[in-house]
């Protein structure tokens, strides 16, 4: 009998192929300590399992969506969660640390997971249905940041840190099971060829709404990078907060990303993606200034710098799901390709911003120029928005498409 699906994924399946994706990040990191005493290594050399897969995971969104048009979403998926099941196992059985990182680098083939489960809801659903899916997928995928590190140390410390890679390839294994009894294939209509293929990627590479999305996107997930990398040390400099506490108030933002995205995904449907976009840019935009003008007038507390930055996590949780749906739905044809860039830019975009922030906020980290600084990218994110909102009128007023 055949258990192989033909009907698009369910719900639980979606949120558990983001929730890997996230997991594969960041659960191990409690460990990268214990891992560089176990083989020996210095621990710049151990960190390259962060900053690897992080290059990895970027290339690799820009090949899987593409093939994903030409082959379809379900074998490249299938093929991603084998390399990363594999990859897992390479990494619990590893006894130096060059094997390790070697086979660290190719567990981000799980991005997949990400990639594809947003192409799949806009091949299977319309604009504004799906932008509301997508949003609880994201609402779901938010937890696993917050709870990744809490297993990860948990399972280091009563059973060593390969038993990360334990649960990595059991949650591989059940991932891969699961796509092939939930995810049927969702592009009806793949390429004939890449040939056939590549000479349709202008259609997407020359929409100047495309590019809006692609800005708008980089830069509202910008603002979560460079929150995290500024705030230990505005922490350090100027708030001086005990480690707990600045745990406690980083986490806020996720919080706030998680009401966002609930709010979105309750009313994405009865609204178009462009005011769900426009709505989320605007909190984001009023929150920081509102931040920023409590600090000029003296009212410099931690909580006022983390009631202000937590409009960036509902902001976000508006806006993205929007645009990213927006995003794959300009020529859904090429979804898989719109949602591979579309990753890639927001994480090559937050390691250049990642970068700037340290090099700002070196020698003067106060809150103030923090603020000015996740400012900036909000206001960015926001003229991108307006951008796409006034070509959509000139679209409105005129046949050619641009």
């Amino acid at each position: 009998m055949n258990y192989a699906a033909t009907s698009p994924p369910r719900m639980p399946t979606l949120v558990l192929l983001a929730g890997i994706s996230v997991l594969s990040l960041n659960m191990f990191l409690p460990s990268l300590a214990n891992i560089a005493v176990d083989f020996e290594a210095d621990y710049a050399l151990v960190s390259l399992a962060i900053a690897g897969y992080l290059a990895t995971t970027a290339v690799l969104q820009l090949i899987i969506g593409p093939m994903s048009d030409r082959y379809g979403r379900r074998p490249v998926l299938l093929c991603a969660l084998f390399l990363f099941l594999v990859a897992s196992v390479g990494c619990l059985l590893a006894r130096d640390i060059e094997w390790f990182l070697f086979f660290r680098v190719f567990q981000g083939g799980v991005i997949a997971g990400w990639v594809l489960s947003m192409a799949a809801i806009r091949d299977s659903r319309p604009e504004r249905e799906a932008a509301s899916q997508i949003a609880y997928v994201s609402m779901a995928m938010a937890i696993a940041p917050m709870l990744g590190p809490m297993i990860g140390g948990f399972l280091d410390e009563w059973f060593g840190w390969r038993s990360n890679f334990v649960l990595y390839t059991v949650l591989g294994t059940v991932a891969l099971v699961l796509v092939w009894w939930d995810f049927g294939e969702t592009n009806k209509n793949p390429s004939g060829s890449f040939g056939a293929q590549f000479r349709t990627y202008p259609e997407l590479l020359t929409s100047r709404r495309y590019w809006g999305y692609v800005v708008c996107g980089m830069f509202s997930v910008g603002c979560f990078y460079v929150f995290l990398t500024g705030v230990p040390l505005v922490s350090a400099n100027v708030l001086h907060l005990s480690p707990g506490t600045l745990g406690f108030f980083m986490g806020t933002i996720t919080a706030g990303f998680m009401a966002g995205s609930f709010v979105s995904g309750r009313i994405a449907k009865r609204y178009p993606p462009m005011r769900m976009i426009l709505a989320g840019r605007l909190v984001t935009c009023v929150g920081l200034s509102a931040g920023l003008l409590m600090f000029l007038v003296g009212d410099a507390r931690a909580l006022t710098l983390f009631l202000s930055t937590v409009f960036i996590g509902i902001g976000n949780g508006l806006s993205q799901p929007s645009n990213s749906a927006g995003a794959m739905s300009l020529r859904p044809h090429l979804a898989g390709s719109a949602a591979g860039l579309l990753g890639a830019s927001s994480i090559g975009g937050g390691a250049i911003l990642t970068s700037l922030t340290s090099i700002l906020l070196r020698d003067n980290a106060t809150p103030e120029r923090l603020l000015i600084c996740l400012l900036v990218c909000a206001l960015l994110a926001l003229i991108a928005a307006l951008y796409v909102g006034h070509i959509d009128r000139l679209e409105q007023t005129s046949l050619p498409s641009v």
